[in-house]
C-alpha cells in the first residue's frame, strides 16, 4: 500500500541542509496497522508527513497505492489527500464550530457532497466513534478523550484509504489511551483501512500494531513484527523502549543474578505455548531443579506472550536444553 524508496529529507537551516531523514526504504501493507517508535527527534514526524506529503522529500520515491505521490501536481496532490486521513496529537480542532461542523468540515470543502448526505455521514461518523449525544457540543464542553474520537470521526469523514495518527495518544490519560486504541482497532478491523502510527511508547505498539519500524537519528534502525521486535528486540535503541516499556534495568538484574548459582536461562512464549506447563515436565523428565528470577506473561495485540529468566541447577542440564529447544519457545542461554 505505501513503498518509500530511497525517500530522504533535509532541511535548509543558515544555509545549511540538516537531515532528517536518512535514505530509507520501508513498506507498509494494505489493511495493517503500522507503527512507527523513536524518541524525540528521531525523524518520525518527518516520515509521516512525507506519506501525505505535507512535508516534501529532498528525494527518492513514494508510492502509494501504485501510484508515484512525489510527481502528482496540485490537483493531483488535493485528490490524493482526500483518501489520507490524519489524526493530531493536540485535536487540531476548530474551537468556534461544534462537534458536528468539525467533522463536517472535509466534506464541505471537497465540495461534492449536498448537505442531507454530509448530516447523515456525520450522524454516521458520531455514532460509530461513541458522540452521537454530542452533535452540537463545542470543544471546550469535551474531554481530551471525547476531542481525540472527533477528531478519529473527522479523519474519516471522506472515505480514506490511509489513517494517519501523529502521536494521538501521548496528551491522554492511560485509561482513555486504551479506549482510543481499542476504537482505532475496530476501525482498522472494520474498515480495513491502513493505519500507520507514530509514538514514544512501547506499550502502544504492543497494544494495537501489527509491524514497527524502530527510528534513531533519522534512520529506520529495526523494523519488523512487532512480536519478533519486542520479545527479541537487536538494535540498543528498540531494547531501551523494550526495558523502559518493561520497567526493567538489565545492570540490576546482572547484579542480581551474581550470586546465583546454576545456568541462566531466558525462555520466550508465544500463542498457546505461553500456558503449556513445560517446566514442570522439563524437571520431572531430566531431574534439574529450577527458580524463576524474572518473568511476566501480557499480549501483543491479540496474542498472549510470555518471558521468564530461570536458574537450572542440578539434573541433566543438557537434557533440559535440549528439552527446551525442542518444544514451542525461544531459548537464550544468559550464562
Amino acid at each position: 500500500m505505501i513503498n518509500f524508496h530511497q525517500v530522504h529529507k533535509a532541511y535548509r537551516v543558515s544555509g545549511q541542509d540538516i537531515p532528517a531523514l536518512q535514505p530509507s526504504d520501508l513498506q507498509i501493507a494494505r489493511g495493517e496497522v503500522f507503527g512507527i517508535i523513536g524518541h524525540s527527534g528521531a525523524g518520525k514526524s518527518t516520515l509521516l508527513r512525507l506519506i501525505n506529503r505535507l512535508e516534501q522529500p529532498s528525494g527518492g520515491r513514494i508510492e502509494i497505492d501504485g501510484e508515484d505521490v512525489t510527481a502528482l501536481d496540485a490537483n493531483g496532490l488535493r485528490r490524493f489527500r482526500q483518501q489520507v486521513g490524519m489524526i493530531f496529537q493536540h485535536f487540531n480542532l476548530l474551537s468556534s464550530k461544534t462537534v458536528a461542523d468539525n467533522v463536517a468540515l472535509p466534506l464541505k470543502l471537497a465540495g461534492e457532497l449536498p448537505r442531507s448526505a454530509i448530516n447523515a455521514r456525520v450522524t454516521e461518523l458520531l455514532a460509530r466513534v461513541g458522540l452521537q449525544d454530542h452533535a452540537n457540543k463545542y470543544p471546550a464542553q469535551l474531554s481530551g478523550g471525547q476531542k481525540q474520537r472527533v477528531g478519529i470521526a473527522r479523519a474519516l469523514a471522506t472515505e480514506p484509504k490511509i489513517l494517519l495518527c501523529d502521536e494521538a495518544t501521548s496528551a491522554l490519560d492511560p485509561q482513555t489511551t486504551a479506549s482510543v486504541l481499542q476504537l482505532l482497532a475496530e476501525i482498522n478491523r472494520e474498515l480495513n483501512l491502513t493505519i500507520v502510527l507514530i509514538t514514544h511508547e512501547m506499550d502502544v505498539i504492543r497494544r494495537v500494531c501489527d509491524r514497527v519500524a524502530v527510528m534513531d537519528a533519522g534512520m529506520i534502525v529495526e523494523s519488523g513484527p512487532v512480536a519478533e521486535v519486542f520479545l527479541h528486540p537487536q538494535h540498543a535503541t528498540t531494547k531501551r523502549f523494550v526495558q523502559e516499556a518493561e520497567q526493567i534495568d538489565e545492570n540490576e538484574q546482572r547484579d542480581d543474578f551474581a550470586h546465583v548459582a546454576g545456568r541462566i536461562l531466558r525462555l520466550t512464549f508465544q500463542g498457546e505455548a505461553t500456558y503449556a506447563p513445560l517446566l514442570g515436565t522439563v524437571a520431572r523428565e531430566t531431574g534439574v531443579d529450577y527458580s524463576i528470577l524474572a518473568g511476566r506473561i501480557d499480549r501483543i495485540k491479540n496474542t498472549p506472550y510470555g518471558q521468564l529468566t530461570l536458574a537450572l541447577t542440578g539434573g541433566d542440564l543438557d537434557a533440559a536444553l535440549a528439552r527446551f529447544e525442542a518444544a514451542d519457545v525461544h531459548l537464550e542461554v544468559l550464562r
